[in-house]
């Protein structure tokens, strides 16, 4: 954990930013995958984690804005747990780790909440996003399972938003880190991405670092030959010469931060020129978002740069015609481009999601768009400094898309579909960097991963001489 005054200090600066009554952090149980003692990895929910540090089952915390209190609610340990276990620290002794001096034994936290209710305070909670949770909520608050996702606390979810959105240097550090976990993971699978290897011989690996080196993946990993489905999880195939492999992976720290890098490689080591063609056009794409970014930039406005410097790009190859600023503004980029530039990272993969993308993502200054490709977009406010984004541009060919805008006849003013059907079997291309916003710009974080093409192709030529 990180020292105890972290977590006081940010239990106090988000006393400023409520008005009163009392906040809940529920912290995760132990989930079963297929009976009750054979449980998943446990994760402990990123919220209870900032603001409680500990990273254990079955406890929950309370800050009581109204009589400038914390608690701490879990059991301490018996005989039988002890046989299991080992011996662990004493509920006081984990509340002394995080700066919580009152420490109670879980059958006290319904009345704790009982009597606050019956004194008028107003409960703050988290959107829950377990089944468990909901549960726990509707017993604890006695709300109906239907009501508990209508009584969450707007207020509360602003504040956690404002404060977890900008990242302190002890968070960056941990990112960074897992940057250059990732870094290893990127370049062991670009050492492996020759023919005759299945997808999951190089997934397994790779995520086999994640789990060695750090406390392992960050999501799970996408890793596959076919990458114009953009969260391809089947790794079932063989890799075969002139098809690419993209790999979409991350690893997570021990206080659970999180990395995540995509890369895109020629299975056997050398971009065909017509690879290297579209690869050039993202990578430009890549670049020209992370020169882009720097604080108050609104990043909805990278994301549309981002476009037109892909629909330029495509223009030039004859994949796509006409006015770019026009094709970008009908949208017709979007079918190679369909999803969003990036989104924050942090404790979350996809940062704070839970909270909701128009909490998180998006103000009263810029709602999100409900267009395609655009209204896939997960984060288009201006950017602070200290924030973490990802930058992962794209071009891809699916071939369902295709066909059903071709039978639409849709934008055929700025897409060449004859040029088009000759790119049907491509396949997809993302790269992704992980940036810290910075006072006048961007940084790449962690160890600088293998990204143009002469780079890439000389790591794999390493590997196979």
């Amino acid at each position: 954990m990180f020292p105890s005054s972290i977590y006081k200090d940010r239990r106090n600066r988000l006393r400023k930013e409520m008005q009163n009554g009392l906040i809940f952090f529920p912290g995760n149980q132990e989930m079963s995958f297929n009976y009750a003692a054979n449980t998943y990895a446990f994760r402990q929910d990123s919220n209870f984690l900032y603001f409680f540090g500990l990273d254990q089952p079955d406890v929950a915390g309370i800050i009581d804005l109204d009589n400038d209190n914390d608690y701490l609610f879990g059991n301490d340990v018996d005989i039988s747990d002890i046989i299991w276990m080992g011996k662990q620290p004493s509920m006081k002794d984990r509340g002394e780790e995080v700066a919580v001096e009152e420490t109670l034994p879980m059958n006290k936290l319904g009345e704790t909440l009982h009597h606050a209710i019956a004194h008028g305070q107003k409960i703050h909670y988290l959107p829950p996003y377990r089944g468990e949770t909901i549960i726990q909520l509707s017993d604890l608050l006695g709300y109906p399972l239907s009501e508990i996702r209508k009584q969450v606390s707007n207020e509360l979810i602003k504040a956690v938003v404002k404060l977890r959105m900008v990242k302190d240097q002890l968070e960056i550090m941990e990112i960074e880190d897992m940057v250059d976990v990732a870094w290893l993971m990127q370049t062991t699978a670009m050492k492996m991405a020759f023919p005759g290897i299945i997808e999951r011989e190089i997934a397994g690996t790779i995520e086999g670092i994640a789990l060695a080196q750090a406390c392992g993946v960050s999501f799970p990993v996408i890793l596959t030959i076919n990458g114009q489905t953009l969260h391809n999880h089947y790794h079932g195939n063989m890799l075969v010469k002139k098809r690419m492999l993209v790999i979409d992976a991350g690893s997570e720290s021990e206080y659970h931060y999180a990395s995540d890098i995509t890369r895109t490689v020629p299975v056997g080591g050398k971009f065909s020129a017509k690879q290297a063609d579209i690869y050039n056009i993202v990578l430009a794409a890549n670049l020209a978002a992370i020169a882009a970014v720097k604080p108050g930039v609104p990043f909805r406005d990278i994301h549309l740069l981002t476009a037109r410097e892909i629909t330029k790009g495509l223009t030039e190859l004859g994949i796509m015609k006409g006015d770019i600023d026009e094709a970008v503004s009908q949208g017709a980029h979007t079918m190679f481009f369909p999803h969003g530039l990036g989104h924050p990272l942090g404790l979350d993969v996809h940062d704070l999601e839970g909270m909701g993308e128009g909490f998180v993502g998006y103000d009263d200054e810029i709602q999100r768009s409900k267009e395609f490709g655009l209204g896939f977009l997960r984060f288009g406010r201006r950017l602070q400094e200290n924030f973490v984004m990802t930058i992962e541009p794209g071009i891809y060919f699916i071939p369902e898309l295709i066909d059903l805008w071709k039978a639409e006849g849709k934008h055929v003013d700025f897409i060449d579909y004859d040029v088009v059907k000759s790119y049907r079997r491509f396949g997809g291309i993302r790269i992704e960097d992980d940036i810290l916003v910075t006072g006048d710009g961007a940084r790449i974080l962690g160890k600088q991963i293998p990204k143009t093409i002469q780079e890439i192709e000389t790591v794999m030529e390493a590997s196979y001489l």
